[in-house]
């Protein structure tokens, strides 16, 4: 059996290797979508003074995509409305009775490249346009996967939309359809929410999960051509919106899905199902995280648990109740998950906020608890999932304010701010930069900048 000591010195030389290795953000939640950064953005700015503000970019349209890095480009995809400038988009818990937006017109969905050090937009390509097929949820937008990139080729997801990739120039390489992506809660089928998994890329392949009310399945295509070279059926399982994560060990590769009837690991080349559970919160939302040496998943919505799964772990792992246990499971425990922001592993612990600004912070090798705290005003609601970098951690609020923590055993705030605008994407760090987007805006954070401000 390994020590922790073993344990936590593999930690340290694959943090090393693959994740502070450069200062590149390729996807969602960046390297490996574990939310840590290389460098040391920081911790305290002023969005009226322009203090820490290296630029700020208008962005046109609506899209709660994350921004992503590649070298010295920002890539981010919106949805622009043909007959508004503001399209309505609800915070707290206004709108959670699950109603679809009303909007008329045509929208147009865009890929956007900007310049990391001024903000400069380099290109603007129009993925499609038309009348959306499926609504959107009033707290989402027709925009809300975060492209990814291998610094070759870019890959936007638009769900019913298509999944297109572009080269860095801006050049459409290839469009893939996959058909109406019905996104709604299985229990009342009249409902829209909208599209939200995003893609990875990994090895060459494009990987995404489609886990929806009329089609579940998870596709892999080749990242050069679009050709689709294996589907993973889901069958049974209702609408996620979970983005899937691809685990690398000594004996396995594979690709893991967040659900509500099939959380489960499959094998990456044959799509075989490795291992499963169920029963846990009906709306999937948070993305796998793998971490020292464990898989980390949780959702939520009537229940709230998180597991950490093995990756030896084979066939069912549900336990049969709260006392339960089972070899495929470390530990788990059948509340203090998350509904919407995907939590978070730094050094040995595990950090958890809820929707609701409850942080959890658990020992992740062994879940014992560290401690809980209030995020925020307790008021406030989240969306966006928590970044790391330098020591501290980043909570974004969707009203805007930015709680930064000390990374540790102890709760310690460092700083809270204001970005005066809604925040419904999770930010992107970059070496010292720390990028968030508003509803209207992109912003690059840094201690003292030497670029200027885009008008």
């Amino acid at each position: 059996m390994q020590t922790r000591s073993m344990i936590t010195a593999l930690i340290a030389t694959v943090l090393s290797a693959t994740v502070f290795g450069d200062d590149n953000w390729p996807q969602f939640r960046g390297h490996g979508g574990l939310g840590i950064g290389s460098g040391n953005p920081p911790t305290e700015w002023d969005i009226q003074t322009e203090q820490n503000v290296a630029w700020k970019t208008p962005i046109p349209g609506l899209g709660h995509s994350a921004p992503i890095v590649w070298g010295d480009r920002v890539f981010l995809t919106t949805a622009v409305n043909s007959e508004t400038d503001d399209p309505l988009v609800e915070t707290g818990w206004s709108g959670v009775e699950g109603e679809s937006a009303t909007d008329s017109g045509q929208w147009t969905w865009q890929v956007i490249c900007l310049q990391l050090e001024t903000g400069k937009i380099q290109w603007t390509r129009d993925a499609c346009v038309g009348e959306p097929t499926i609504k959107r949820h009033l707290k989402a937008s027709h925009a809300n996967c975060t492209p990814a990139t291998d610094g070759e080729f870019v890959i936007a997801f638009f769900g019913s939309e298509g999944l297109h990739c572009f080269d860095f120039d801006g050049h459409l390489i290839w469009k893939h359809d996959f058909g109406k992506l019905h996104s709604g809660p299985y229990d009342d089928p009249e409902l829209e929410w909208g599209f939200a998994s995003s893609p990875i890329i990994s090895n060459g392949h494009v990987i995404v999960q489609c886990d929806c009310l009329n089609a579940n399945f998870v596709a892999i295509l080749e990242i050069k051509t679009g050709r689709e070279i294996l589907r993973i059926d889901r069958d049974g399982e209702v609408a996620t919106w979970s983005t899937p994560l691809v685990v690398t060990t000594e004996d396995r590769q594979q690709v893991v899905c967040n659900g509500y009837r099939q959380m489960a690991g499959y094998d990456l080349k044959t799509g075989a199902r490795l291992w499963h559970l169920n029963n846990g919160g009906d709306v999937p939302v948070p993305t796998p995280l793998f971490a020292n040496g464990l898989i980390f998943l949780t959702n939520g919505h009537g229940r709230s648990p998180t597991y950490a799964i093995k990756p030896t772990a084979t066939g069912d792992l549900t336990p049969s109740n709260d006392e339960s246990e089972n070899i495929g499971l470390a530990w788990w425990q059948a509340g203090d998950g998350s509904y919407m922001p995907t939590p978070l592993v730094k050094g040995e612990l595990l950090y958890t906020c809820n929707d609701n600004g409850r942080l959890t912070v658990r020992d992740s090798l062994t879940g014992d608890l560290i401690y809980r705290q209030r995020i925020g005003t307790g008021s406030q609601t989240y969306s966006a999932s928590a970044v790391a970098a330098g020591g501290h951690i980043y909570f974004v609020s969707e009203q805007g304010d930015v709680t930064v923590i000390e990374a540790g055993s102890t709760f310690s705030k460092t700083a809270g701010n204001d970005m005066a605008d809604v925040v419904m994407a999770t930010p992107a760090v970059s070496g010292d930069r720390l990028l968030i987007r508003t509803i209207r805006n992109l912003y690059c954070l840094r201690t003292n900048p030497n670029a200027g401000a885009v008008d």
